[in-house]
């Protein structure tokens, strides 16, 4: 029985430095901006912005290391890492959000994407026992 291969969606994406792209980008694999994006990047994968690297748009990832000037709503399903040369202004969703001393971040940031907004925490009732969770 032959076996089906599927696509390898490990392709490494670069905008380098001295491009200036207006549009939307969209890959399965990862992106490196060292170059000037104005729009929407969205990726499967990684998204990195290097230092050289600026971003005036929206970024959605799985995961992404910025080190360069971003203008964006960033939402990040797993870890967003802002490097020390980083200035982001803007909005952050993220599930993980690690941020190395230097960064620079003006705007919101939420970390509560499994959550519903505006969904209250279940509060006993009064005369309902209250079980502990185990972690």
């Amino acid at each position: 029985m032959a076996k089906q291969q599927e696509p390898d969606h490990t392709s490494i994406n670069l905008i380098g430095t001295g491009t200036t792209i207006k549009g939307e980008v969209s890959s399965s694999g990862d992106i490196r901006v060292d170059g000037t994006l104005s729009g929407e990047v969205r990726s499967k994968g990684k998204i990195v912005v290097g230092t050289t690297g600026v971003v005036e748009g929206d970024i959605i990832c799985q995961n992404a290391d910025l080190s360069g000037k971003i203008r964006a709503k960033v939402e990040v399903s797993e870890l967003l890492t802002l490097k020390a040369s980083a200035r982001l202004f803007g909005e952050i969703i993220t599930n993980k959000l690690a941020i190395e001393p230097g960064a620079r971040f003006t705007g919101s940031c939420s970390m509560d994407k499994g959550d519903s907004p505006g969904k209250e925490e279940s509060k006993p009732k009064p005369g309902e026992s209250v079980k502990a969770e185990q972690r």
